[in-house]
């Protein structure tokens, strides 16, 4: 099929980057190009209009792309529980094990390739050209015998390969190189035609004297230096690409916890358009002095709600969270942080974890959740702020559980109104609020509204909406022509047959 793949000599090389920005250039010349990544393994998902989860990472490739996502782009999305186990999503549905030691030797040869092979052949007959992207290295030969996700992949799908390095990391020329010799000897060296150098900084003639000794002394094509390009940041897949400051650096302070379990904390991607803005990530090593000086707080999504609040406890976030709402603090909780914000979690049924039956919550909103006997839910929805019916709000939900809001005298009710039911919860001042909605951040009016809470809290003036939409677009335009600029785009069409 047409098409070209990206792997890395490493995780965040800039794989994703490098498909973002083609899938661009591509959508601009009006080709009908499709994203797509085999296996993905993140806790960042999002729901696609059927209901079917999905990489978050793929949705924004296919946003690039103009396109609307869908399974077929990613359709194995591993979610980590533990360190050695995963829930599957296999073709957007939840698969019926878990994916632990006998994974690789019994999923990926079976219902995994199927998959695999099924989403190309369905690309190959509904798009021009495919952009795929690879994961980790191709150069884990622990793993070549049973691996979909790179050369075998390249193999299925017969495109060849650039290779992507890290320039800014250090050691770039050597990863290459030993990438190169693995694959010398696993049979898969000729499949690459090209490397590109990713996130350069500085004079690009000093670099090339490494440029010629590679090509000189490999045979290998380099398809281009790709300079850092500030701007034009692409949602990361995993906790190593979570970048929070450590210091305050901004009239507002939002410290975001960094639950062992964290998931989905490209939730929190859109306060980064706002420049009066410090995101902060919290965890049990956090100065006293740094905490203390938040103005607000967000618990982001949890992949194990129970094990996580039951962190805070051990750590002493608990009740340095409370003492800061005591204080005059912001508190919002997305998804498994609003389960926390209530008075208790309950999984009788040891459902949702492994470990704990009860555990008693944050108790800064009257809410209990319970994992009893209800299925995981996906969907895509919209509805309206219920404190200011102009403001509509869109998102998806990704959760387990069940919260509801007990009966209380503290004027507590529901966040949002959702397809006619209320979802969410939260204090009449929105001092502390929590909703399942993934993605409420990106809706530009209500993060405003509640960033202007805060605003007016701390003596600052509110502030008009930042329109996120549009500087997303901006970026998606910023590394396709930094792409155009500075790679060999010519090499690169000729690559994928067009």
């Amino acid at each position: 099929m047409r098409g070209i793949m990206i792997q890395g000599t490493s995780s965040d090389a800039g794989k994703s980057f490098l498909v973002t920005g083609l899938c661009r250039i591509l959508s601009d010349m009006g080709v009908k190009v499709c994203p797509f990544k085999s296996q993905n393994m993140s806790n960042n998902s999002c729901v696609t209009q059927d209901g079917l989860e999905m990489s978050r990472a793929q949705a924004v490739q296919a946003e690039a792309a103009r396109l609307r996502p869908d399974t077929f782009m990613n359709p194995i999305l591993l979610k980590p529980r533990r360190d050695t186990s995963s829930e599957i999503i296999l073709d957007g549905k939840v698969f019926d094990a878990p994916a632990e030691k006998d994974y690789y030797r019994t999923f990926t040869k079976s219902h995994g390739i199927a998959a695999v092979k099924r989403a190309l052949n369905y690309i190959e007959n509904n798009f021009d050209v495919i952009v795929i992207e690879g994961a980790g290295s191709p150069a884990e030969i622990n793993l070549n015998d049973s691996e979909i996700v790179n050369m075998r992949v390249a193999r299925e799908a017969d495109v060849p390969v650039l290779l992507v390095t890290d320039v800014d990391r250090g050691g770039s020329l050597a990863s290459i190189l030993g990438t190169l010799d693995i694959l010398d000897i696993t049979g898969d060296k000729e499949r690459v035609k090209g490397v590109v150098f990713n996130k350069f900084r500085g004079d690009p003639d000093l670099f090339k004297p490494a440029v010629k000794w590679l090509e000189d002394n490999y045979k290998i094509k380099t398809a281009g230096v790709l300079p850092y390009v500030s701007g034009a940041a692409i949602a990361g897949e995993d906790s190593l690409s979570i970048k929070w400051d450590n210091k305050i650096s901004s009239d507002i302070a939002i410290g975001v916890i960094r639950f062992p379990s964290v998931s989905n904390f490209t939730d929190l991607d859109a306060l980064d358009f706002e420049n009066d803005i410090s995101l902060i990530g919290i965890d049990e090593d956090t100065p006293e002095k740094l905490f203390n000086n938040l103005d607000a707080v967000i618990l982001p999504g949890s992949k194990n709600s129970m094990r996580d609040m039951a962190w805070l406890v051990k750590t002493g976030l608990a009740d340095k969270i409370k003492n800061l709402y005591k204080r005059g603090c912001f508190v919002l909780g997305l998804c498994g942080g609003y389960q926390m914000l209530g008075a208790r979690l309950l999984d009788p049924d040891l459902r949702e974890n492994a470990e704990l039956k009860e555990i008693d919550g944050l108790n800064l909103l009257p809410c209990e959740t319970d994992f009893i006997s209800q299925d995981k839910r996906t969907a895509l929805v919209s509805g309206n702020f219920k404190f200011d019916n102009n403001i509509k709000v869109t998102g998806y939900e990704i959760h387990f559980g069940r919260t509801k809001i007990l009966e209380n005298d503290l004027g507590v009710n529901n966040l949002f109104e959702i397809e006619g039911r209320g979802e969410g919860a939260a204090r009449e001042d929105l001092s502390a609020a929590g909703t399942y909605l993934h993605g409420v951040l990106d809706n530009d009016e209500f993060r405003a509204y509640w960033l202007n809470k805060i605003r007016i809290a701390r003596g600052f003036s509110a502030r008009n909406f930042v329109d996120t939409r549009a500087i997303k677009d901006k970026a998606y335009n910023l590394l396709a022509d930094s792409m155009r600029e500075n790679l060999d785009m010519k090499f690169i069409f000729n690559l994928m047959g067009m």
